[in-house]
């Protein structure tokens, strides 16, 4: 770099951790496209810019999509990787071909009516949560509510018994603090963590094998039998762990931050309540609020972007959450405005090869889980205790966030 930048970016901050939106929009202003040295990133803010790298693979690479650390690992820690199956792949984390491969075989066997025939069970599922503290008149609603019910659709979905479902959210939070700096004794049970994830993953796909199953899992042990290029064990294995990860974290940051901005936005508990303004007012909330507030990847080449110029080998980061409150797409960004026209451009689930392929069953818990704890919590409202941002700087979303409502 031959100019410091001026953006003063910090997203590991208290203070950008709770308002990350003040500084990204200085940078689209001043610096769309800067460099953060303490973190070894460039930072993409702008909308079209962010579009340009998840649509052009082959110059950003996916390969790390979800790291953010800048140190190299421990030895002990990769050693203890590499004791499980460290040539796994997850579907956010390759390029083609191998993710053209991965992402056909989902798309044969995770149908649009796959998704649709779990609305019944999705009802079910969050009925019997809200059951279980409806009388309590406060809980916190992450721990009780907004983890365990994708988690439970996903373990469904996937045929995963309920009594292992703990564990594997346990896991999966392993695998995502994995990918930060962090001490070197955390790191090691995060990969003792990530390791116990992989091979109970490969256990279930080889268990398909010998006893067919009509779950989703199952369904992808089939469609691989007859492909004609069929994947491994262990790359079938990478999707469940992915999904179940990526696919229930999404869901619970989403109903964390709704429920947070309804406390401060009043006419969004209407719109909820409304079949008709619902889906719109959850749109909204994740262009607002993007649950992942970007994604990383690798250039393989020196690039013109934004008015900077990448080199090759640098580590990138699309900012979803900048691109979503872009002032040259969206009008007044920082608004809620479910019914504005512009809303099917936020990128709060990606776009391009990547684009999430969980979105219409994360948009379709949503649709079932926020008006039904409305319905069922009257007045609920902010409740005793603090809310906790949950740590992963690349998220927004609550580890905690006490509720109170009138039993």
């Amino acid at each position: 770099m031959s100019e410091p930048t001026a953006i003063a970016f910090d997203p590991t901050s208290a203070e950008q951790r709770e308002d990350p939106f003040t500084v990204l929009a200085q940078a689209r202003q001043e610096e769309p496209v800067f460099y953060a040295p303490d973190l070894r990133l460039w930072v993409v803010t702008r909308h079209d810019d962010v579009l340009t790298v998840l649509k052009d693979h082959k110059t950003f690479s996916s390969v790390g999509a979800l790291t953010s650390a800048t140190a190299e690992r421990p030895p002990e820690v990769t050693e203890i990787l590499a004791q499980g199956h460290p040539e796994m792949p997850y579907i956010i984390e390759v390029d083609p071909p191998l993710h053209d491969r991965i992402r056909g075989l989902v798309a044969r066997a995770f149908t649009p009516r796959r998704i649709e025939a779990l609305e019944p069970r999705i009802e079910e599922i969050a009925a019997g949560l809200i059951d279980g503290f409806a009388a309590l008149g406060s809980v916190d609603v992450v721990e009780a509510f907004a983890w365990p019910l994708p988690l439970r659709v996903l373990g469904e979905l996937f045929g995963f018994p309920e009594d292992d479902l703990e564990r594997i959210h346990h896991w999966g939070t392993d695998w995502l603090l994995l990918q930060q700096d962090r001490p070197a004794e955390e790191l090691v049970e995060h990969a003792r963590g990530l390791v116990e994830l992989q091979d109970y993953c490969v256990a279930a796909v080889e268990e398909r094998s010998r006893r067919p199953t009509d779950d989703l899992l199952g369904a992808l042990v089939a469609a691989n039998d007859s492909a004609a290029d069929p994947l491994s064990v262990v790359e079938i294995a990478g999707l469940p762990l992915d999904l179940m990860v990526a696919g229930h974290v999404t869901v619970t940051r989403a109903i964390g931050s709704t429920l947070a901005r309804l406390f401060v936005e009043p006419e969004l508990r209407g719109h909820l309540l409304d079949p008709s303004l619902a889906p719109k007012a959850i749109e909204e909330i994740l262009r607002l609020e993007s649950p992942a507030q970007g994604l990383f990847r690798v250039t393989t080449r020196e690039v013109e972007l934004g008015g900077a110029t990448i080199p090759g080998g640098a580590r990138v980061m699309a900012h979803f959450a900048s691109a979503n409150r872009d002032e040259c797409v969206f009008a007044e960004p920082d608004d809620y405005c479910p019914e504005r026209g512009d809303i099917g451009k936020h990128l709060a689930f990606g776009k391009g090869i990547h684009f999430c392929i969980g979105a219409p069953l994360g948009r379709l818990e949503l649709r079932v889980a926020l008006p039904m704890l409305l319905r069922r919590l009257s007045g609920l409202r902010p409740g005793e205790g603090v809310a906790v941002r949950e740590p992963v700087f690349f998220a927004r979303g609550f580890a905690s966030l006490p509720v109170a409502w009138d039993p």
